[in-house]
């Protein structure tokens, strides 16, 4: 069996992946995959691993823990997601982002020595993602926040560096969160491995959150009567109902920070769009784009 981890990150996700899993669940099931409820896990994990203070599990914690996790006797895959794997949301910034993320995988990847791990990850733009961060801060000021911090020198290639470093050999799948609505077919397949062609239920959950209600509706009878051969031409018309469809309130942020301008936004970006080539670069890294 594999261990599959998605990791989030915070901002990313909010929870639509492992509940577009859960309404499948028993599709999933009939190929081996296994997706426990959330509250089945998290706390359970976290004590785990605070228990074993990084040391590998033994046959008996493990069966412990997978017993109170799974209802199958067996599975291929076991799913996992959380975007407090990596660490909560107070202690994401300090000089560097996630700086305790590798060690937190490494001891929640320990909890199964016997299993093979598999991590996933969605990445974003500093320049929405921190001002979405911040907003998830309590009683913080923008100061307190930042710790000292330059924006323009928090790079997830540190992250994800870090995390293969202290995992070496565990496939590691990253991709852009501005990318998912256009490749969320090939981000579900990627982190459930449920096999080509498997039809999964009530995917448009996160589409339907920017896209006007006329414009999914158009949208999907379009599909059905002109469905796509591939992925791309799923991007592509995908791609066309949001330029006409897509709600502007819920695609353009207003990046609101003390102390930024347009020219910080714009730095934040080409900053982003480098650091994506370096990661795109690593070995161990299976990058998922539109």
């Amino acid at each position: 069996m594999r261990i599959v981890f998605h990791l989030g990150a915070h901002c990313t996700d909010e929870e639509r992946l492992v509940r577009c899993l859960l309404k499948n669940r028993q599709t999933l099931s009939t190929q081996g995959i296994s997706v426990p409820g959330p509250a089945r896990y998290r706390a359970l994990l976290r004590d785990t691993a605070i228990a074993l203070k990084g040391q590998a599990a033994n046959r008996d914690t493990q069966s412990l823990v997978l017993d109170q996790i799974m209802d199958e006797d067996q599975a291929n895959r076991l799913i996992l997601s959380w975007d407090n794997f990596l660490s909560f949301p107070q202690w994401v910034l300090k000089d560097r982002l996630y700086p305790a993320a590798a060690e937190r995988v490494r001891a929640f990847a320990r909890i199964f020595p016997d299993y093979e791990a598999e991590f996933h990850l969605a990445i974003r733009n500093p320049a929405t993602f921190l001002p979405d961060l911040f907003a998830k801060q309590r009683d913080k000021s923008y100061e307190e926040f930042m710790l000292g911090a330059d924006p323009l020198l928090l790079h997830w290639s540190d992250v994800v560096e870090d995390v293969l470093q202290h995992n070496p050999g565990v496939p590691l799948t990253i991709w852009c969160d501005e990318d998912t609505p256009l490749i969320w077919p090939e981000v579900l397949q990627a982190v459930s491995g449920h096999a080509p062609g498997t039809k999964l239920e009530e995917t448009g959950e996160l589409l339907a959150t920017i896209m006007s209600p006329e414009g999914m509706t158009r949208m999907l009878a379009y599909m059905e009567s002109h469905p796509p051969q591939n992925a791309l031409q799923r991007r592509r018309v995908v791609s066309a109902f949001l330029d006409k469809f897509a709600m502007p309130d819920r695609v353009e942020m207003e990046l609101e920070l003390p102390g930024w301008t347009e020219d910080t936004v714009a730095a934040l970006s080409a900053s982003y769009q480098a650091d994506i080539a370096r990661i795109r670069s690593l070995p161990g890294v299976t990058f998922l784009s539109a």
